[in-house]
């Protein structure tokens, strides 16, 4: 991998917007957001000016809520802003074979529409970051279910060129220490290696624990990443 390929890893939300998730965008000028109930991510660009600030308030309207991601530009002082968090992006190293027999692990099962109301009760339960009623739309998301209930989940999210991270890793409390976020994580990485892209992924500092399990599996931090909300005028 050169800096040129991981350099549409600075604005995932906007490559993701204006790329392959296209579909799945809602696009003034040069501001990208999401449709509502995918994701509240948006994007203006680094250098954004003050018309493109007006037009992403345009897209989501008075009083909505921008979560501004990895993006480094400041929005107008008008803005007010919701929260910050510090975490950082953490890339595929490549030199690590994915664990075996992840691809074929018959306890991970597929999510798909009918499974929505099941992931957004644990997403509420476990708060592993956003999580809407079309967020599934975004990429493929495994589960792994104990009886019929689900107790752990993860899944592809942001998807800019070569590359796709995985997200919304989960597990309830009374079925941690099970080895179920690895399963998860080796599954996906598995199924994005397959297409010849990288996997890739975000993690809040704090959250020393997936940190350190992201390293075994692979993973090497990329770079310091600030997330931001902010609500429009």
């Amino acid at each position: 991998m050169t800096s040129r390929d991981a350099a549409v890893l600075d604005d995932p939300v906007g490559e993701s917007l204006r790329g392959r998730h296209a579909g799945l965008a809602r696009r003034l000028g040069r501001a990208v957001t999401y449709l509502p109930d995918v994701a509240t991510f948006s994007a203006v660009p680094a250098a954004a000016e003050s018309t493109d600030w007006a037009d992403l308030a345009g897209l989501l309207g008075s009083g909505g809520f921008a979560d501004m991601f990895s993006c480094r530009a400041a929005p107008p002082p008008d803005w007010e802003p919701v929260f910050t968090l510090e975490g950082r992006q953490m890339i595929w190293r490549g030199d690590r074979p994915v664990q075996a027999g992840a691809t074929t692990d018959p306890g991970v099962v597929e999510l798909g529409a009918a499974d929505v109301p099941e992931m957004l009760d644990l997403v509420a339960r476990t708060q592993p970051g956003p999580f809407w009623p079309r967020t599934h739309e975004l990429g493929t998301y495994l589960g792994i279910r104990d009886g019929d209930r689900l107790v752990a989940m993860a899944g592809e999210r942001l998807r800019p060129p070569g590359w796709t991270e995985i997200s919304a890793v989960c597990t309830t409390p009374e079925a941690r220490g099970q080895g179920h976020a690895l399963r998860l994580v080796s599954a996906l990485a598995a199924r994005v290696l397959s297409r010849n892209e990288r996997p890739f992924l975000h993690v809040a500092d704090t959250n020393t624990a997936a940190i350190a399990l992201y390293e075994r599996l692979g993973f090497e931090s990329r770079t310091q990443v600030t997330f931001r909300g902010f609500r429009t005028p």
